[in-house]
């Protein structure tokens, strides 16, 4: 008995040795813990769309020739500079010297080559990255450092998926061993350590980084189911930051206290309410702007997300410059939305399903929705369905469902409702004209033709666009270096830093 007792007690010192011993590291060497909420399945990016893989490796282990800053623009990555032809179908970028990924491999104009190649030829890529390098007619090492890609007309938003996991550059080596879902190999400041699959994905500081090397030893990206959990092992100091509060009625505890900083700022969040128009009521016009004057959006958002966010009406951000406030498209109206559903013969009520994913804004909005449309006689009938794997499979893949909440996270995802096969089978002709038009023109026209579509999208009812999520971050007080804004899918740690 007296043994055991003195091995636990040796046991609990050692543990609240460890718990206690991050203080006592050197700022550089400690491990800074980052609670998040949606676990990946895999760790293979050119495969999988899921955010969560994305959030961890983009920039942070993997890298691109350009990256988009905070304020959604391009800038320089792998590419030390880059030209554009004068037909604007021909780039032509030049490699930094010296960039090389984790196994000590040179990025170089080949694995340049052989990854965008990979993207739009290997059968195991998503369908996503194939149509984001769709535009692409070739490209050619011209030396070591140089390469060309040469497009099959002007494209806009070409360069701006470049700057996203369609233009990761990948060791080549990485890609022929075919194990990406497990090894992800990069020239980022971080590379995989360990990944316990559900629970924690572990990166550390590659020794050997060819830029400007990471300010901290590693970076733990750990999985929390609840958020408030999330918020308890912040409170506690077992976690050093909040990725993105789910549970915002609890920043009260973190605001106002000298242990915390709470950022916040815009993201590509639209949380939108999907409906699946292959569906025959949901077919119908009428039906679907029913829906929209039946939400009193403002409400839902202070109701579940305690005010936080912003109306925005649109799949278009405020920071892009496209950006019109089509909120009050369609104000709070319950008799309007009666009215539109007695004329498209649903009177009597009309019965729908609702399979939303296990994330607590759309759960919660689930909940709100059902109750406010009940008023004007439409019953939903709710599923939850698990977050990432099962929604994707049942709503995105499948369509079997008739509505639906989540929030789209990519830059520039106004495109999606240009593609008639894309999970809301949204299929407008006039749409699609006006989409391709702006990816080809200039500037200023291209601004005009994306306010236009945004425009369509909204007469058409082509989802009710709920609000846009915020980005709300808690950190430690001492931690510097996370921006306010996330215009990107990345969590980029790659300046973060602990002042001592």
């Amino acid at each position: 008995m007296f043994r055991k007792a003195l091995v636990c007690l040796v046991a609990l010192l050692l543990v609240l040795s460890g718990c206690g011993s991050n203080s006592n590291v050197a700022p550089q060497d400690r491990v800074l813990i980052v609670g998040t909420h949606t676990t990946p399945s895999t760790l293979d990016l050119s495969a999988n769309d899921a955010a969560a893989i994305s959030e961890a490796l983009l920039y942070n282990v993997y890298q691109t020739l350009v990256r988009t800053d905070d304020q959604g623009q391009l800038q320089k990555l792998l590419a030390s500079d880059y030209q554009i032809s004068s037909d604007r179908k021909t780039y032509t970028f030049t490699l930094r010297p010296g960039a090389k990924f984790s196994s000590g491999a040179p990025v170089n104009a080949e694995a340049v080559v052989k990854s965008i190649n990979y993207i739009i030829n290997d059968e195991n890529t998503s369908k996503t990255r194939k149509k984001e390098m769709a535009v692409v007619d070739s490209v050619e090492a011209k030396d070591s450092d140089t390469v060309e890609f040469k497009l099959k007309r002007p494209s806009n938003f070409w360069l701006y998926s470049m700057a996203g996991p369609a233009g990761v550059i990948y060791d080549p080596a990485a890609l022929d061993s075919g194990d990406l879902a497990t090894q992800p190999v990069g020239s980022g400041p971080y590379k995989l350590d360990t990944w316990l699959q559900g629970e924690e994905i572990r990166l550390i500081r590659d020794p050997g980084y060819w830029g400007t090397p990471a300010r901290v030893a590693g970076v733990n990206f750990k999985y929390f189911a609840d958020p408030n959990a999330m918020n308890n092992a912040m409170a506690s100091g077992s976690i050093d930051i909040i990725r993105n509060v789910t549970a915002p009625q609890a920043l009260g505890q973190f605001e106002n206290n000298d242990q915390y900083k709470v950022l916040e700022g815009y993201t590509n969040g639209e949380v939108v309410l999907g409906m699946n128009q292959q569906r025959e009521p949901l077919k119908d016009l009428r039906v679907r702007q029913a829906i929209n004057y039946a939400i009193d959006r403002q409400a839902l958002l202070d109701a579940v997300w305690a005010g936080k966010g912003t109306l925005i009406g649109s799949m278009v951000p405020p920071f892009e410059p496209w950006f019109e406030d089509l909120s009050d498209a369609y104000p709070y109206n319950p008799e309007k939305a009666k009215e539109l559903l007695a004329e498209a013969g649903y009177g009597d009520g009309l019965t729908l399903t609702m399979r939303v994913p296990t994330l607590p804004y759309a759960t919660d909005s689930a909940a709100y929705i059902s109750s406010v449309l009940s008023q004007v006689g439409i019953t939903l009938n709710i599923e939850q369905l698990e977050f990432p794997a099962r929604w994707i499979d049942e709503v995105m893949v499948k369509s079997n469902y008739d509505l639906t909440i989540v929030s789209h996270v990519e830059p520039r995802d106004i495109v999606r409702f240009a593609t008639p096969d894309y999970y809301w089978h949204f299929d407008n002709e006039e749409l699609r004209q006006v989409m391709a038009q702006a990816d080809q023109s200039p500037e200023p026209e291209q601004i005009e033709l994306l306010k236009k579509a945004a425009r369509i999208i909204s007469d058409q009812a082509g989802a009710d666009f709920l609000w846009l999520l915020p980005n709300l971050v808690v950190t430690k007080t001492e931690i510097v270096g996370i921006s306010s804004n996330a215009t990107n899918l990345s969590f980029d740690l790659t300046n973060v830093a602990i002042n001592e």
